[in-house]
């Protein structure tokens, strides 16, 4: 069975930097596109970013420029360099990947961005 987690959520001050990792077991076939999904409070679930197995990505607008999204398919394993982050950016994050056309989420870690 297919499982995705994540890690390197957290507390960071306006303008810091944070790394987010999410590891996926249950498979030894590669993922399709692979990618991260925020959910503020009181919010829906957003798309921030995906990337395919080739390595072609696409932003959410909000976080274009600041936020690199990467994976490692050896590992399948999807990462997501968040710089600059503000405050509208605390949410929980969520993993997401495809697979043979089904779609598998992560359980989500949180990252606030306050002072």
């Amino acid at each position: 069975q297919v499982q995705l987690e994540e890690s390197g959520g957290g507390l960071v001050q306006p303008g810091g930097s944070l790394r987010l990792s999410c590891a996926a077991s249950g498979s030894t076939s590669r993922f399709d596109v692979m990618g991260w999904y925020r959910q503020a409070p009181g919010q829906q679930r957003d798309w921030v970013a995906v990337i395919t197995p080739g390595g072609n990505v696409n932003y959410a607008a909000p976080v274009k420029g600041r936020f690199t999204i990467s994976r490692d398919n050896a590992k399948n394993t999807v990462y997501l360099q968040m710089n600059s982050l503000k405050p509208e950016d605390t949410a929980v994050y969520y993993c997401n990947a495809v697979q043979s056309q089904n779609s598998y989420w992560g359980q989500g870690t949180q990252v606030t961005v306050s002072s």
